[in-house]
């Protein structure tokens, strides 16, 4: 119970820090974001939104990143989350590796970064679906999962709308029909954009991927923690409830 006491302290604190406005460096970078996108060649952003919409398309359709939910259903919160991060540093590793990799083969293979890292986002955010015990086979489970990595990739502005859906989502569930592809690939996009241009720059794209990638799926691991930890805390008062 003491650990159900700290993970509830934390999902609070987790609540203000994303629904606070961005700094002034961040809207900052931002505004240099956008100026560097009108250099990005047409042929460039094609090649990247069309992976972006694959890949997150396939989260819903394919069977790819299927992982079964076995017996950590019924597991106490503190345990779910030792697995869920043990994961977490795992996928961490692959990320950066992957990142180091692509970004020191030069232009081609830093494009071919962004689906790749995207098919590891999506495998953690299975596995831990399956840890709390969803089975991930299903549209809702799979909208779900796409509506915590919005939260994760996204704007203030839309970041707060998807944490309104998270939080109601035992209410009002999402259905994959609609679920708007062009935002989310959109708003994935421009998320991603600034600091992974760099990683095709001759010279710093090793460096850039590598630290990019971590950190990428750090801040991915926190935002599905306390998204599965409002799942689970809502469960629990509904079940009090009874």
């Amino acid at each position: 119970m003491e650990y159900e006491k700290e993970a509830r302290q934390e999902l609070e604190e987790w609540r203000r820090k994303i629904t606070k406005r961005s700094g002034i460096l961040s809207r900052a970078a931002k505004g240099a974001q956008l100026k560097i996108n009108n250099w990005i060649p047409d042929k460039v952003q094609a090649v990247i939104t069309e992976g972006i919409r694959k890949m997150v398309q396939g989260a819903l359709y394919s069977s790819e990143f299927l992982t079964k939910s076995g017996m950590t259903a019924h597991l106490p919160l503190k345990e779910k989350e030792t697995l869920i991060w043990e994961k977490l540093e795992r996928y961490k590793k692959l990320a950066s590796a992957e990142g180091a990799g692509t970004g020191a083969g030069g232009f081609f293979l830093g494009l071919a970064d962004f689906p790749l890292l995207l098919s590891i986002k999506m495998k953690f955010l299975f596995d831990t679906a399956a840890i709390h015990g969803f089975d991930t086979d299903t549209p809702e489970e799979r909208s779900f999962i796409l509506h915590v990595f919005q939260l994760a990739f996204s704007s203030d502005a839309h970041r707060k709308k998807m944490l309104g859906v998270v939080e109601n989502w035992e209410k009002h569930p999402v259905l994959p029909e609609e679920i708007d592809w062009k935002v989310l690939q959109q708003e994935y996009r421009d998320y991603l954009d600034f600091v992974k241009m760099l990683q095709l720059v001759p010279g710093i794209g090793a460096a850039v991927g590598a630290y990019a990638n971590y950190n990428l799926l750090h801040h991915l691991g926190e935002t599905a923690l306390n998204a599965y930890r409002i799942r689970y805390f809502s469960d629990k008062k509904r079940a009090q409830a009874f």
